[in-house]
């Protein structure tokens, strides 16, 4: 097992596995430095409690995000879309809060909000800090692709983790940057596993520090084990490995076809027995890898500002 990786999965029967690895004293000491990230916006966070709240309407959906004119304006760009190819323009906030649902618009209020943080900049010759925001984008497309083709639940849940699946290389980008770097270099030029190398170098993974920015952040349970889990989701138990599963296979699918910041998983396999847990074929990541260049490229156009 890679250096790092999450190894508190397995629990008592009946009980959740925990939210992945706890940082060492030291790393969580740093992540109290982070300044550039700090937390959600207050919208962000009431938007997701609204979703994640089984009493909650469309009506309260929209008297959370009319106080918000930029989310407002990007919502009604989502539903108008050829991202969501609806039949015919829509141009009231209500009616585009209903008919994209409340599970869609924290996706977007989410994106809104993640693609904030990804600053220009340059991580390596190789990469530009954007780049890990164009990977986040494509793997959450992927993600939602497979999870319909493989007539799967949580369509939505599954795109939303593809965003944020990475939420710890921008730990790593503020706070260990020089180390980065040399991850960056190392994985480069030889054959060695990104995770494993980030451990080595820093201490701990990009899924060990965006699990702790996704509790700080208060994100709902499913999100949470994606982001800790993404390269080892047979680690959970049958019940939490959907979501975490369509990411893993979502990232491996990126890194091949070097969709952004593709280092991460570009040395991960996809396993029949893995495949089999989700419902996915061979032939079937073949037919999303070819609908992937348009689907990102519309993705693309409504989370990435010019």
């Amino acid at each position: 097992m890679p250096m790092g990786s999450t190894t508190n999965a397995t629990t008592d029967a009946g009980s959740p596995p925990a939210f992945g690895t706890t940082l060492p004293p030291h790393l969580q000491k740093a992540m109290s430095r982070v300044t550039e990230i700090g937390s959600l916006p207050e919208v962000t966070t009431k938007i997701v409690e609204v979703v994640e709240d089984p009493r909650a309407t469309a009506h309260d959906m929209h008297e959370i995000v009319k106080n918000d004119p930029g989310l407002a304006t990007k919502i009604l760009k989502v539903v108008n879309s050829a991202f969501y190819g609806l039949p015919s323009q829509v141009a009231s906030l209500d009616r585009a809060i209903i008919m994209l649902g409340l599970s869609a618009v924290k996706n977007i209020a989410l994106a809104t909000s993640l693609s904030r943080l990804f600053k220009p900049g340059a991580i390596t010759e190789q990469f530009a800090a954007r780049d890990l925001w164009s990977h986040s984008i494509a793997v959450g497309v992927c993600a939602k692709l497979l999870t319909k083709a493989a007539r799967g639940p949580h369509a939505d849940e599954a795109f939303v983790a593809g965003l944020v699946h990475d939420m710890g290389l921008l730990i790593e980008h503020q706070l260990f940057r020089e180390q980065l770097k040399e991850i960056v270099n190392r994985c480069m030029n030889g054959t060695e596993d990104f995770c494993t190398v980030e451990a080595e170098i820093i201490g701990a993974n990009h899924q060990a520090f965006g699990a702790a920015l996704a509790a700080k952040w208060k994100f709902p349970p499913g999100l949470r084990y994606a982001i800790a889990y993404h390269h080892n989701p047979m680690q959970l138990k049958p019940e939490f490995r959907n979501v975490a599963t369509m990411t893993y296979v979502a990232d491996t699918v990126c890194c091949r076809d070097e969709y952004g910041f593709w280092l991460t998983a570009h040395k991960q396999e996809l396993s029949d027995e893995l495949l089999a847990t989700v419902g996915l074929t061979p032939a079937k990541i073949e037919e999303v890898s070819a609908d992937l260049p348009d689907k990102v490229e519309e993705a693309e156009g409504i989370f990435i500002d010019p």
